[in-house]
This record gives C-alpha cells, sequence and structure tokens, in this order.
C-alpha cells in the first residue's frame, strides 16, 4: 500500500470508498433508504470540487492497493474550531471494510492531519 496525495482524477475512487463505507457502517443505523439513495454521481461532484481546491478545503490522501485501487482516503488541514493548541484536524477518514486493521488509519491520519500538541506556555 501507498499513501499519496490525491488528485482530481481519484474523485471517482474516494466517492466509491465514501459511499461503500457508509453503507456497510451505517445499515442498520441509519434508515436504509437514506443509505440506498447516496449517490456516487454526486460525491463525485463534490469530491471534484475538493480536490480541485487548491488546498483551501483541507489536504486529501488516499490509500492505494499495489494493483492502484483507492480502498481508502483522509482529509486533514488547519484546526477549525477554537483549540489554537492544536496545529491540524483530521476532518474525515474512510477505510473500505476489507481494508481495515492493516494500520492504514494510522498512515492515513499521519498524512493529512499530522496533530500534534503544542507545547503549553510556561507559568
Amino acid at each position: 500500500m501507498i499513501i499519496r496525495k490525491a488528485h482530481p482524477d481519484d474523485a471517482e475512487a474516494i466517492a466509491r470508498v465514501r459511499i461503500d463505507t457508509w453503507r456497510s457502517t451505517y445499515t442498520g443505523i441509519l434508515p436504509q433508504d437514506y443509505l440506498d439513495t447516496l449517490s456516487y454521481e454526486r460525491t463525485v461532484f463534490t469530491w471534484r470540487g475538493i480536490l480541485t481546491a487548491d488546498g483551501r478545503q483541507g489536504e486529501t490522501f488516499v490509500a492505494e492497493h499495489t494493483d492502484g485501487q483507492v480502498v481508502g482516503f483522509a482529509i486533514g488541514g488547519a484546526e477549525r474550531g477554537d483549540l489554537p493548541q492544536y496545529r491540524g484536524e483530521l476532518y474525515a477518514i474512510y477505510i473500505l471494510p476489507g481494508f481495515q486493521g492493516l494500520g492504514l488509519g494510522k498512515r492515513l491520519m499521519g498524512a493529512a492531519a499530522p496533530i500534534r500538541r503544542l507545547p503549553s506556555p510556561s507559568p
């Protein structure tokens, strides 16, 4: 597996990972008719916009299998809340069920949002 920065051509693969992961994770938690209406086409459109926004919406990284299949992704960037002691935030992370438990989440998180606590100010 390689972790690499996503590019606009990854929008379809990212949409597939996002929707397939939602459908497998949230079955029985969210209404099935909602999960059934998730649209690959709308999600591709959204991700093309994110991936062409020059990092304004964060940086996206994908986990790519040796066969070229994107099996996970993460997006992170600047901390968006009121927690100035943090330099980064993980906005989202998705990994296809068959690839969970392999350490990809940790690797994606490290690439997308290296969240490092800043030292506390001296008293």
